[in-house]
């Protein structure tokens, strides 16, 4: 293999390892070009949103040492790249992640930063709830994003909350930000104004299918059971007692839409758009849950 003259002919070199040696994407990036740049700014310390100042830079022999040694890694243990870097990016701001908990990814960080949710939420919102918080993204993107909150980050993994600790203190939001340990609503005290929610969905055919990388999580964070709705089928049961009477939940279901509507098929819902599409993530308002549950008692 011919040494390489520039960071980007390095990189365009590694990103065709990846491709052959058949890694799985979807935790931070989508292709082995994406995954390639990553890696490979993080192993020279550069900084990993700015490829273009840096593409034709000559690359001393330490430094593709170490970006060799970082892909080999990815492509022998077959570990998401954020388990590697210890370090994950949701909407611009950085992450702390280990193998206790999912690589953050989730697509309600879109709607709070987009502010499409922004329309059921008024001057009068003042409790938000991250259910399933796993490492606190999307508590502190929810506390970036609304200065006036206090959030409850719950998760039911010590772990995971050890990891979401990391996080509010490396965005300095432990003061606005509550961690607590509960399975699902179970100890969770009081009413919210808004519940964010990212559970497991996935559903028992798709866990038996998925890749290495993906295996690599805390399987809790993400079986739910045959149809994946187990785990929402308690939260739908339980979520009008937590809210306001003006509260809404914003919840992520992922590939699950015609599980979730086979399994709730009364339910109605605002789907939210998302990069993903528009049936991935949706909005309940408590009235609606209020209805639901009356009308199926």
């Amino acid at each position: 293999m011919l040494r390489p003259h520039t960071l980007l002919s390095l990189i365009h070199q590694q990103a065709a390892r990846l491709t052959d040696a058949g890694v799985s994407f979807g935790h931070g990036t989508l292709s082995a070009f994406d995954e390639a740049v990553w890696l490979a700014l993080w192993a020279m310390q550069l900084p990993i949103d700015d490829l273009d100042a840096v593409a034709d830079a000559p690359v001393s022999a330490l430094d593709e040492a170490a970006v060799i040694d970082i892909i080999t890694q990815r492509i022998t243990t077959r570990k998401p790249a954020a388990y590697l870097t210890r370090e994950a990016w949701l909407q611009g701001v950085p992450f702390y992640v280990d193998e206790r908990v999912i690589v953050p990814r989730s697509l309600i960080a879109e709607v709070i930063a987009d502010g499409s949710i922004d329309a059921w939420l008024s001057d009068q919102t003042r409790r938000v709830l991250d259910l399933c918080t796993g490492n606190g993204s999307l508590a502190v993107l929810a506390a970036m994003a609304y200065p006036d909150v206090s959030v409850v980050a719950s998760d039911l993994s010590e772990d995971a909350l050890a990891v979401a600790r990391i996080n509010l203190d490396k965005h300095d939001l432990a003061a606005r930000i509550t961690l607590m340990q509960s399975d699902g609503l179970s100890h969770v005290p009081g009413l919210f104004d808004l519940i964010l929610c990212n559970p497991p969905y996935v559903n028992a055919q798709s866990m038996a299918a998925l890749p290495p990388e993906y295996l690599a999580e805390p399987n809790m964070a993400l079986a739910s059971g045959a149809d994946g709705m187990d785990f929402t089928r308690a939260l739908l049961a339980q979520a009008a007692s937590h809210l306001t009477s003006e509260g809404v939940l914003v919840l992520e279901i992922g590939n699950e839409q015609k599980n979730f509507c086979k399994a709730f098929p009364d339910l109605p819902v605002f789907w939210l758009d998302t990069s993903a599409g528009d049936n991935h993530v949706l909005l309940i308002t408590t009235e609606m849950l209020r209805l639901y549950q009356h009308e199926t008692i």
